[in-house]
């Protein structure tokens, strides 16, 4: 089944068709993300890669939210997801589970995305938009990925480097 953005907006699905998705063993963590545009936005995402499940931790607007539903065209009701309290125990959780942690960020220990060769399960781990992610997150990641930047800007947008990385890692699946 596929379903247009207008008809995503109305829609709630059922226990059925939420277990008859086919899912990735991908994670999405999201950390103290502020922007509802880019939450909204990694639901769509979380939902175009088929993740397992979305993890949204720590200081940030969750579902049920307007703003969020207008970004999210209604994925919000399809993509599995949990609020969390703590974005660095839900990676300790993910990794005790044996999922590899993969950060989007730049810092002195990120490698180019070209390098990334994901085991799997994995969860793609992105931080907020102002300050990037807490270091005590990043000290979790087994990699830190970064894409490069050719232009002025130093960085990319939360959601545009979170969707170049799942696709990335899509090729391995």
């Amino acid at each position: 089944m596929k379903l247009k953005a207008n008809e995503l907006r109305k829609s709630s699905p059922t226990e059925t068709e939420l277990k008859n998705l086919k899912r990735n063993p991908i994670y999405l963590v999201l950390d103290n993300i502020i922007d509802t545009y880019n939450i909204g936005s990694l639901f769509r995402l979380a939902d175009a890669v088929g993740v397992q499940k979305m993890y949204l931790c720590g200081n940030m607007e969750y579902p049920p939210s307007s703003r969020i539903h207008k970004a999210a065209v209604g994925t919000e009701n399809w993509v599995p997801w949990e609020k969390c309290g703590s974005t660095i125990k839900t990676v300790r959780q993910l990794a005790g589970q044996g999922v590899q942690i993969i950060a989007v960020e730049q810092s002195a220990n990120s490698v180019s995305y070209s390098n990334l060769k994901p085991n799997f399960p994995c969860a793609i781990v992105v931080g907020n938009e102002t300050h990037g992610m807490a270091k005590g997150v990043l000290k979790q990641a087994d990699i830190v990925i970064e894409l490069p930047m050719f232009g002025i800007n130093k960085s990319f947008n939360v959601w545009g480097s979170a969707a170049v990385i799942a696709y990335k890692i899509l090729e391995y699946i």
